[in-house]
């Protein structure tokens, strides 16, 4: 598969109806809690910054788990293996991006497996701040674009690469 998700901050309003999509696939309730997208919200502030795993090349999540329950799967999504999670969160302080959460109620690692390939989140976005692109050059410029302007959003000015 190799592919991710990517999301253009200057479209999306806040309405969280990606929570709802997610929480609702994965476990059958409509707990924003439990999704595996996280839309950050300070008012005050006008910030809007929804979270997502960025599938990274290099997965610190993947590197920090002693239990090896956050693995690559046959479709080239880096998954958690609940199962295997024995919930020491390692994973969540490891993520510099925020893309991996412990659910309140299993209490182990949730994060985003792209719901095989067709993510709630993306089909729940009615204003098109959500999209899933390959991993190629292209999709990797695209997701640097995201990155950057979640960054910009935060106060936080990133070279150029």
């Amino acid at each position: 598969m190799n592919r991710f998700i990517v999301v253009d901050t200057s479209l999306c309003t806040g309405c969280r109806n990606c929570e709802l999509a997610c929480s609702i696939r994965n476990t059958g309730t409509f707990n924003p809690r439990q999704s595996r997208i996280q839309v950050l919200k300070n008012e005050a502030k006008n910030l809007i910054l929804p979270v997502v795993c960025l599938q990274c090349e290099e997965p610190l999540c993947e590197e920090a788990c002693p239990s090896g329950a956050i693995r690559v799967n046959e479709a080239g999504v880096l998954t958690v293996k609940e199962e295997i999670c024995i919930g020491c969160q390692n994973c969540v302080t490891a993520c510099v991006y925020g893309g991996i959460e412990i659910d309140p109620v299993t209490k182990k690692a949730i994060k985003c497996d792209l719901c095989g390939g067709n993510p709630a989140c993306v089909d729940a976005c009615d204003y098109g701040a959500i999209s899933v692109v390959e991993r190629d050059e292209e999709g990797l410029q695209t997701r640097l674009v995201g990155v950057k302007g979640a960054a910009r959003q935060m106060g936080v000015e990133m070279e150029d690469a």
